[in-house]
């Protein structure tokens, strides 16, 4: 009898799932919000907290800079490579669908298994903790805030962001707007602090801009990691294309907008630290804005650390809508359970996604050493960006006639591709340990694609285990959808 009724639950549970496939995603999104969405993704903590890393790889004042605008002009080359993609092939899912639509399910689902244990959640957990960090500096000021506390804002802060994206796309977008018009003011207070300190004659900083720079080609592509890393979030706009409205027009507009945009600032930000802060101080802080409002700003340093915290507050909102994008279109796919594919039929969000993704990242709050696996990410998601554009180039190939509404000089993608693998291949000299455990990484999600997606005919207890799994994983999302309906 029991096995009747689950047969019957079970039935009743895809027939909703079935139905649920036919509602899609609204296209709410402006050019606005499109810009909101980069810019608000891009600049999270790096500019605030960690331009060291460029200056120490690069060893100069002057490579430094260099190594910052060239970081610029290959994420915009990027970006424009994306638009042809994200045109060419209007999916939500950025690299993943990229890297399906070229190269077949394998290496996007290992793309897709190692966002989903290292890529997305940790880039996630690792801005709400610097979030937590800020807010609670200033009632600690002489020491560090108490480990749980740090843990649990954080962990606070997630799920609020969560049940924001959950409840109403166009409370989620205006977040965004709102944090992302804070950030650039924060960056913009930096910058005219810095050049009135230069107009005052303060330049002994830029007396010789490349004495200790450090030629080594290893070395020069992890300044660029370091650079790279604070421009990461230019293509989370290809994550969301089925919600961008006039996805042709708004897509490129929005890059053009937003990548000089967030260039000049950056460079300029930089300036105005070097202008204010000498070499060693700059090297030896944890928090480059924080040293320079405390050096600069007197009585008002204080607004470094909350501006920071509301940096990382709309960096993570970004990062949570946008994302959560991949793991619904994965589901969708047939790559993750199906329940997470669900989407709330008053409300049009992916609530099972967004829940999906919420709780990993808490679960990578409680690890104590979360920070190690930043030392991974740069190594992986260049891989996984080298590959997406080595598929705009093979797809140029092999569907030379595929419409393309956006078409970009094939010297951009040439250009873009060489560079990534320069970017991938030289760490191995530099960091072999980070790099071998990033392709460790990637590489244990073969035998499970194998066994759960490849492998046809399974065994009766393993096709049951799954569907069991299926059917819990539908029952908790279905509740959270019948309790959003009720409201």
């Amino acid at each position: 009898m029991s096995v009747k009724k689950n047969s019957r639950i079970l039935a009743a549970e895809k027939e909703r799932l079935q139905t649920n496939n036919d509602i899609k995603l609204k296209k709410e999104l402006g050019l606005l919000d499109g810009v909101a969405i980069i810019v608000g993704i891009i600049i999270g903590a790096g500019i605030f907290v960690s331009p060291k890393g460029v200056l120490k790889s690069s060893g100069s004042v002057g490579l430094g800079l260099i190594v910052w605008i060239l970081s610029g002009l290959l994420s915009m080359i990027g970006a424009l490579c994306y638009a042809e993609l994200g045109t060419m092939i209007p999916k939500s899912g950025g690299d993943y669908a990229y890297i399906s639509e070229a190269f077949g399910p394998l290496p996007a689902f290992l793309y897709l298994w190692v966002a989903l244990l290292v890529l997305v959640p940790t880039g996630n957990a690792i801005t709400a903790l610097t979030f937590a960090q800020y807010i609670l500096q200033p009632a600690w000021p002489t020491c560090e805030p108490p480990y749980e506390a740090v843990r649990l804002l954080a962990a606070v802060i997630t799920c609020l962001l969560t049940v924001i994206n959950c409840y109403n796309v166009k409370w989620a977008t205006r977040v965004q707007d709102i944090f992302t018009g804070t950030k650039i003011l924060a960056l913009l207070i930096i910058v005219f602090a810095g050049m009135w300190v230069l107009a005052s004659g303060k330049t002994e900083n830029f007396q010789n801009p490349m004495s200790n720079t450090n030629p080594e080609p290893g070395f020069i592509a992890l300044a660029f990691y370091s650079g790279l890393f604070s421009y990461s979030g230019w293509n989370y706009l290809n994550f969301v294309t089925e919600e961008l409205k006039e996805p042709y027009k708004n897509l490129p507009r929005a890059i053009w907008i937003s990548m000089p945009l967030v260039t000049i600032i950056y460079v300029l930000t930089n300036i105005a630290y070097f202008v204010v802060l000498t070499r060693d101080e700059l090297l030896a802080s944890n928090a480059v804005a924080v040293t320079f409002g405390d050096k600069l700003l007197g009585v008002m340093s204080w607004i470094m650390p909350f501006f920071v915290a509301c940096s990382t507050f709309g960096a993570l909102n970004g990062a949570i809508f946008a994302s959560s994008r991949l793991f619904f279109v994965g589901a969708r796919q047939g790559h993750l359970p199906r329940a997470i594919a669900l989407i709330n039929i008053d409300r049009f969000t992916p609530v099972p996604s967004l829940v999906f993704l919420c709780f990993i990242t808490l679960v990578l709050l409680i690890i104590k050493d979360v920070y190690v696996l930043i030392n991974y990410l740069s190594f992986v998601e260049a891989l996984f960006t080298t590959l997406s554009v080595a598929g705009l180039l093979w797809l140029r190939y092999k569907r030379p006639d595929a419409e393309r509404p956006i078409k970009v000089n094939i010297i951009f993608p040439i250009i873009f591709f060489i560079i990534c693998l320069f970017l991938v291949t030289l760490p191995f000299y530099v960091s072999p340990w980070e790099v071998g455990i990033g392709l460790v990484l990637i590489v244990s999600g073969v035998p499970v694609y194998l066994i759960f997606i490849y492998w046809k005919n399974k065994p009766f207890w393993l096709i049951r285990t799954s569907d069991a799994f299926n059917q819990v994983c539908a029952k908790m999302f279905l509740c959270v959808l019948e309790d959003g309906k009720r409201d």
